[in-house]
């Protein structure tokens, strides 16, 4: 191994202090700032650890961590939490204190800047009985806390304050002779000053979360002008004075002249299954949050989503269940609806697709399109099970994928590869169903025909594309199918439980899901109001918007667009596209047969409230690649993004005024602090309005922790508990800091409303904050204002959050992490030994797991544990350093091919359904 180093970079002193304790056996080599040691990356990044099989690592605490786990100190959930908030909350605090104290001398204003993570530090460690931060030994978070803190704490001309537990931890680590090698290494003993070069090299940054688009630069710290700060001072003086008054929704709501009028619409979850949280946040909340902000942004919206109730899989589950098709889908309904209205989905109308109007607009736009000879006749070949006495729909037949060799392909598309297939296509198919193999048999079926139709999609998809809001990948996956070419799309199919195809010569069929589902759209509105048609017959006055999972994109960007181009009627079609990538459960997928994730009806049960639920998905919303839900994140997420950073500045606001000033905001009198942080909070609100106008959901979110975190800031520089001791000008200030935040406050609630909208009501609640306020501050590109004035009396202020605990948590991610299967319950109460396994006859599948604890190789085993970690390790600094997403899917594919290595070498079954009982 080597480790590539630079002088004056403050990254090296925790490596290097690690690599001293841990005793590993490396080579260092130092170079200059502006080495590339990295090849894949385009800038220069140092630290680097060069591992023996030809991988870098550089990220500084990936570097620390993997030095700690070669050495046989294997990570906890501690370490990794108190790393995770150096590299989000301190670091960057600690990098722009550094810019101000090395290049500007601005001790004072770094100090203020480390105030509130010094705090947090201090508190922490005041609750702990050991000298070190996780135990009586030093661990990696106490090395790579302490140098992160060394250049700043060591300068003699910055004050701390007097953070006793944070001094005596600091010593305690810097007395290791480890940790003071390693600092004078690359400082040479002339602090702050041997970083200058680095730190004129690495602009400063916001303290902000790195956005998921890398097109804007907004995660660089904005630069206050003074008449910006001015301005924003002057604006909010001026308060809610002739703010518009609030309106009340008024059903049915239909299109306005002079408005901004949005349809809006989630895809609709299919009818005979529980949606996951993978469905909940790919679909309808995000559709939701942004349903809430466009309503506060004064626009004329309607909300529309229902359950989408046709097709093989109903009948199926009805079978299944014993029930008709129609009863199935009056019971699915019904807890699809109860689920949403959990999550506070707040749809203006919740429908479905098995109406009368359904039947009645799928017939007509079908009658449309074969006038206009949009429609081919032709015979197919398809796949006919036997043993169930019917044509298999695609998504009942699986086989591998004639392209890819993908084992698990459906009849329609391969999920991997992403190619479209016909049933017929797929090597050994199998039924769904019964799992036997079905024959090829033909059918008479109708054909939309997609080529004579593709120029006039190009024109609209190059129109649509350019003056609308598509993400990414929903412009790649249609550009894809065009790329191809298209082809004739069957619409018929050979069911039973569907809209009647009304033609004579296919009375006996009805159409196909994709054909159908999307017209669902249509008739549920027009269930909502006999005037559907000035929402769906109303281009020139209307903007729609389509949210969905990236596997809809095709259906909803060519497939329905094409129909309604066809139909030649004047239809609205989608303006903007807006696709989720998918999220995943822990290390794996949702699975309701083996018990594995969270669905829609067992979140209430959990205890943790809906608002808490909402926050977390839209959180790590799967917006430029696929995230995973995590238990221990969403713990970490909760205690110290809600409970320690939004809900602890927003309660002690409002307890300053009921302690202080009996309930009254006090008289605030600005000084330019004041101004500076309203004028940063206003900012703040305008990226916000920015991010939403674009439906950057995940990325608007960090913008309200932002302005939290300003206001914590506020609080903690200005200490108006101390300050309301003093004299009037002390008390003065106090009331000013306090009356200043209580509105900062106000604000939060009107911004928290799309995301967590009992939180908001709560919040208003408590600070009796005037109906309008919300309205006020969202209109046009965003206005911080004083709506809370001097006078006003606030209600009765408590705690908005609660910590989870970790007992909690763990409880909660074995209960949710699926259950072993009883044969393997039974085999692991069985000696394992030929005899018994010839007496019992295992399954295939027992079998082949007493087959490999017999090959069990613990030596081989140990080996690849440390290069999972080492593998895990890069895999995240890569995800870090944001490189290349080829290079990033490839580096994962090592690491799922070493997992199943280990796996094999420990004796455990490789595949997915073995790993049910995973305890983590």
């Amino acid at each position: 191994m080597k480790l590539y180093i630079a002088d004056g970079n403050p990254h090296c002193i925790k490596v290097l202090a690690a690599l001293d304790l841990t005793g590993v056996k490396c080579d260092i080599e130092t170079v200059s700032h502006e080495e590339k040691v990295v090849p894949h990356l385009s800038h220069p990044v140092l630290p680097v650890l060069l591992l023996p099989g030809g991988q870098h690592l550089f990220s500084p605490n990936s570097i620390c961590q993997y030095l700690f786990d070669v050495s046989g100190q294997a990570a906890t959930d501690a370490t990794n939490q108190w790393l995770e908030w150096e590299a989000t909350h301190l670091q960057p605090a600690v990098l722009q204190s550094l810019h101000m104290v090395a290049l500007q001398g601005k001790r004072a204003e770094a100090a203020a800047v480390m105030k509130e993570p010094l705090n947090w530090l201090e508190q922490n460690l005041s609750k702990k009985n050991t000298p070190f931060l996780i135990a009586e030994a030093v661990s990696v978070a106490d090395v790579v806390l302490w140098a992160a803190l060394y250049p700043l704490i060591s300068d003699s001309g910055f004050d701390a304050g007097e953070l006793r537990t944070v001094h005596g931890w600091f010593d305690r680590v810097g007395d290791l002779a480890a940790c003071q090698t390693a600092a004078h290494k690359v400082l040479h003993g002339k602090g702050v000053e041997a970083l200058k070069t680095f730190l004129q090299k690495h602009p400063v940054t916001h303290h902000r979360d790195s956005p998921t688009n890398n097109t804007e630069a907004e995660d660089a710290e904005h630069v206050m002008t003074v008449e910006e700060i001015e301005e924003a001072a002057q604006v909010w003086s001026a308060g809610l004075k002739g703010s518009p008054a609030s309106t009340e929704r008024k059903h049915p709501i239909l299109p306005q002249e002079g408005k901004r009028n949005v349809l809006l619409t989630s895809a609709l979850p299919y009818v005979n299954n529980v949606p996951h949280l993978g469905n909940i946040i790919g679909c309808v909340l995000s559709a939701d949050v942004f349903a809430r902000y466009g309503r506060l942004r004064g626009w004329n919206l309607l909300f529309v989503c229902g359950t989408d109730e046709y097709g093989t899989a109903t009948e199926n589950k009805a079978r299944e269940e014993g029930l008709t098709p129609q009863e199935i889908c009056d019971k699915y309904h019904a807890i699809h609806a109860a689920i949403y209205q959990w999550f506070q989905i707040d749809f203006d109308f919740f429908g479905r697709t098995t109406t009368e109007r359904q039947t009645e607009i799928a017939q007509d736009i079908f009658w449309r399109l074969h006038e206009r000879d949009f429609l081919l006749e032709d015979t197919v070949e398809q796949l006919r099970c036997e043993s169930c006495q019917r044509f298999l729909a695609d998504r009942f037949v699986e086989g591998e994928c004639p392209h890819c060799r993908y084992p698990e392909a459906r009849g329609d598309q391969c999920d991997k590869c992403g190619r479209l297939i016909n049933a017929v296509e797929l090597r050994n198919p199998q039924c769904k169903v019964c799992k036997q193999t079905p024959v090829i048999r033909s059918s008479k079926h109708l054909f939309l025909n997609l080529p004579k139709l593709e120029d006039e999609l190009e024109q609209w998809l190059n129109k649509s594309t350019s003056a609308g809001d598509w993400t990414g990948n929903a412009k790649h996956i249609t550009r894809s199918w065009l790329r191809d070419g298209l082809k004739p799309r069957c619409i018929t199919r050979d069911l039973q439980w569907g809209t009647p195809v009304p033609h004579e010569d296919f009375k006996e069929k009805v159409f196909y899901v994709w054909f159908d589902a999307p017209i669902g759209y249509l008739s549920i509105t027009a269930n909502y109001t006999d005037q559907w048609e000035k929402w769906w017959k109303n281009p020139q006055q209307v903007e729609l918007y389509n949210f969905m999972a990236k596997d809809n994109v095709p259906f909803h960007s060519v497939v329905f667009p094409c129909s309604l181009l066809g139909a030649q009627d004047n239809y609205t079609l989608v303006n903007h596209l807006i696709a989720t990538e998918y999220l995943n459960y822990e290390d794996t997928k949702f699975s309701k047969s083996r018990g594995v994730g969270v669905f829609g009806d067992m979140a209430k049960d959990t205890g943790i409230p809906s608002d808490v639920w909402r926050f977390y998905l839209l959180y790590l919303r799967p917006e430029g690649q696929d995230s995973a839900f995590s238990w221990s994140d969403m713990a970490l997420k909760n205690n110290s993004e809600l409970l320690n950073n939004l809900g602890n500045f927003i309660n002690r606001a409002g307890m300053f005024v009921s302690k202080f000033f009996d309930g009254h905001v006090p008289e605030m009198l600005l000084n330019e602090d004041d101004k500076r942080l309203i004028a940063q909070v206003c900012w703040e609100l305008k990226q916000y309005i920015q991010l939403l106008d674009k439906v950057r959901i995940r990325d608007a979110l960090k913008c309200i922790l932002n302005i939290s975190r300003h206001g914590n800031q506020y609080i903690q520089v200005n200490e108006p508990w101390k300050k309301i001791k003093g004299g009037d000008g002390d008390r003065q200030r106090a009331g000013t800091v306090t009356g200043v935040s209580v509105n900062v406050a106000c604000l939060l609630s009107a911004v928290l409303e799309p995301y967590m909208p009992t939180v908001s009501h709560t919040i208003r609640e408590q600070l009796q904050a005037p109906p309008t306020c919300a309205g006020a501050m969202l209109q046009a590109a965003g206005t911080f204002i004083c709506t809370l004035p001097a006078g006003h009396r606030i209600g009765t202020v408590s705690p908005l959050f609660q910590k989870l605990e970790n007992e909690q948590i763990e409880a909660l991610r074995k209960r949710f992490g699926g259950q072993q299967p009883e044969e393997e319950s039974v085999k692991a109460k069985t000696p394992s030994s030929s005899s018994a396994a010839v007496e019992t006859k295992p399954s295939a599948g027992a079998a082949q797991d007493a087959s490999l604890n017999v090959n069990a190789d613990p030596e081989r085993a140990k080996q690849l544990t440390a290069l999972v970690t080492e593998q895990g390790i890069k895999v995240r600094g890569l995800k870090t350093q944001k490189a290349e997403k080829s290079i990033i899917d490839e580096e994962v594919k090592k690491l799922l091919e070493l997992k199943k290595q280990l796996s094999l070498a420990e004796g455990k079954n490789p595949e997915p359904a073995a790993q049910k009982g995973k305890k983590k």
